[in-house]
């Protein structure tokens, strides 16, 4: 962890240093002002000699000075060197997450990334200053002062000794206590960012379901939780200032008792009870400086866990050796394949409730393949594995021959393009979200790919057209031009695989009808993989994949698996003829078994 941290320092690895060393010579200024005010009031006050009060006047007024400039150097250095440590952490874990895999992703909460590139950040860039300065000027200043005391009077630095103990063994009993509290704060905060993320993300079902009371007491326990820990924590912490001031006062008192003493005997100045008087100030104003650095690095240690955690997160999914940079044509084969989630491909347990379970088929270049099934049968999943998204727990997944393994993934993906099932468009124009697809790709091109996912007309109707501002998360277009927009940026890839995650369940029939004609003419080169829960939208495939509960009990022509598949026949008759919802288990007389029956009205959007 702390190897990951100090690779993240970067540039400013000599901002670093010079920090310290500026610190350290603010403190040395700041420790031998006592000991010149001593001798000015021995020598030159007592004395009566004003040469020397000029003297060691000047010499106090020069350190002054030393000591705020190095301090104001110090202070700009290492607010350079924190937030600039802060940057990087921030772009090391982003650059991460970039690479992972979706099993990667599924280990982390949205929130709580969200909470590590912020708060956990924030705290870590706040430590990161405060070790730079406060733990070279606090563990400094109290072994200069203690020196100090001992070369001034060694008898009364007992004193400093005894106040040490007892103040350091209180402040350990305190920090012990607050050190588990800021633990739990940070799951805390993940929960009050999810509330938070949740609420604005889905304001509108929020609104529609008149929920706004449930969701303000849900944020509200959130908070209180965090704000129950904080309290108790700073409750704690606030026993510090008075043991602190106990432990000033009596040595304060102890000095002035032990220390008129010693000058009426004689073997003690003015000038030096003075200069001791300051110094223990200082002793002990550094134990508390270092007592509060306790309790941050406590607090900041969490945060560098789970940020370092996601930094030396290794991708799941990598590029072989020498991998693969072209992918021939848009074949794809499974060969046995069975996929886990959150099963890691070393472990080979059979399990007859795995999310796909032995499945087996192949599809040839340009052909179209629609998917069928009911929800949780493994659809999703299955196209997940074509551009290696997830890997297989076992079996193969081929693409244009070749296992999806042995390819670049930059390649691979860039020759299966996949409209997931949950669109996303980004703040910019349409044209900037079509150009997702592919950088370079002129307004013509843009414009046919449209014209192909039927959404030329709509966006040709938009304010400004193509240079239409969409807003954050798409909310300004309805859901199915959501999806032709995403259809458009798929296609601008070129890819040899088209893959169509239930992408125009929010389209109409004639729409839907509109798109598939156009693959059909348009794309005959390019193998197309529908997943649909209408049997109008894959009719009219080449071959239709019937999946149930992640096994593939059909592969055939429509009018084959009407003849010879049960479960399509079912769904087929439901949606032609019941106009019911094909979305609940039916119990099957004749095969004796609950069955999956996703109905969808006939004829209509999803």
């Amino acid at each position: 962890m702390l190897r990951t941290l100090y690779n993240q320092i970067g540039k400013y690895k000599l901002a670093s240093v010079a920090t310290p060393v500026l610190t350290a010579l603010e403190v040395v200024m700041d420790v031998l002002i006592p000991y010149v005010t001593a001798m000015l009031i021995d020598r030159g006050i007592m004395a009566g000699d004003m040469q020397a009060v000029y003297k060691y006047g000047l010499q106090m007024v020069l350190m002054a000075f030393l000591s705020l400039f190095f301090g104001v150097m110090a202070a700009r250095v290492s607010a350079y060197a924190s937030t600039g440590f802060a940057s990087n952490l921030r772009k090391a874990m982003y650059r991460n997450i970039q690479t992972f895999s979706f099993q990667d992703i599924d280990k982390y909460s949205t929130s709580g990334l969200v909470t590590r590139m912020t708060t956990d950040v924030n705290s870590l860039q706040n430590a990161f200053q405060q070790i730079l300065r406060v733990t070279v000027r606090a563990p400094f200043r109290l072994l200069l002062s203690i020196v100090m005391c001992l070369v001034i009077d060694p008898r009364l630095s007992v004193i400093f000794i005894v106040a040490m103990v007892v103040l350091g063994v209180s402040l350990y009993l305190i920090i012990s206590r607050v050190a588990r509290l800021f633990q739990q704060v940070f799951v805390k905060y993940d929960e009050l960012n999810q509330s938070v993320q949740e609420n604005v993300a889905g304001i509108r079902v929020v609104k529609a379901f008149v929920r706004e009371d449930y969701e303000n007491k849900k944020f509200a326990r959130a908070a209180d939780g965090l704000y129950q820990l904080y309290t108790k924590a700073e409750s704690l912490m606030a026993l510090n200032h008075p043991v602190m001031n106990m432990v000033v006062y009596g040595c304060i008192i102890a000095l002035s008792w032990w220390g008129a003493h010693f000058i009426v005997g004689g073997t003690l100045t003015t000038g030096e009870l003075t200069s001791l008087f300051t110094y223990v100030m200082s002793i002990l104003q550094a134990l508390m400086m270092l007592s509060m650095i306790f309790v941050m690095l406590t607090q900041s240690a969490a945060s560098a866990k789970r940020v370092s955690e996601v930094i030396e997160q290794q991708a799941s999914i990598v590029n072989p050796a020498e991998p693969l940079m072209e992918v021939a044509d848009g074949s794809v084969e499974f060969r046995g394949v069975r996929f886990d989630y959150g099963q890691p491909s070393s472990e080979v347990t059979v399990s007859r409730r795995s999310a796909l379970f032995n499945v087996s088929f192949r599809v040839d270049s340009g052909q179209t393949i629609g998917v069928i099934g009911g929800t949780g049968s493994g659809k999703s999943t299955l196209v997940n594995l074509i551009s290696r998204l997830y890997d297989t727990v076992q079996g193969e997944v081929f693409v244009g021959g070749w296992n999806v393994k042995d390819y670049d993934l930059e390649t691979l993906r860039n020759a299966v393009s996949v409209v997931l099932q949950q669109n996303t468009l980004f703040s910019g124009t349409v044209l900037d979200n079509l150009r997702w697809g592919r950088g370079d790709a002129s307004i013509e091109e843009c414009r046919e790919a449209c014209r192909m996912a039927q959404a030329d007309e709509f966006v040709s109707e938009m304010p400004q057209g193509y240079d239409t501002k969409i807003e954050q998360g798409g909310t300004n277009v309805s859901g199915g031009q959501k999806q032709r927009l995403c259809i458009a940026r798929a296609l601008l890839k070129r890819p040899r695989i088209l893959v169509l995650d239930d992408s125009t369940s929010a389209c109409d029939t004639r729409t839907d009808a509109l798109i598939q004609k156009a693959f059909r003419e348009q794309l005959p080169q390019m193998t197309k993989i529908i997943i649909a829960q209408r049997i109008s939208s894959v009719q009219q495939c080449d071959r239709i994949l019937v999946m149930d509960n992640g096994v593939v009990t059909g592969f055939d022509t429509h009018e084959n698996l009407l003849r010879s598949n049960e479960l399509y026949k079912e769904i087929y008759d439901i949606q032609t003829k019941d106009s019911g919802d094909f979305d609940k288990k039916e119990w099957n007389g004749e095969s004796g078994r609950v069955v999956m029956s996703e109905r969808a009205t006939k004829g209509g959007a999803a």
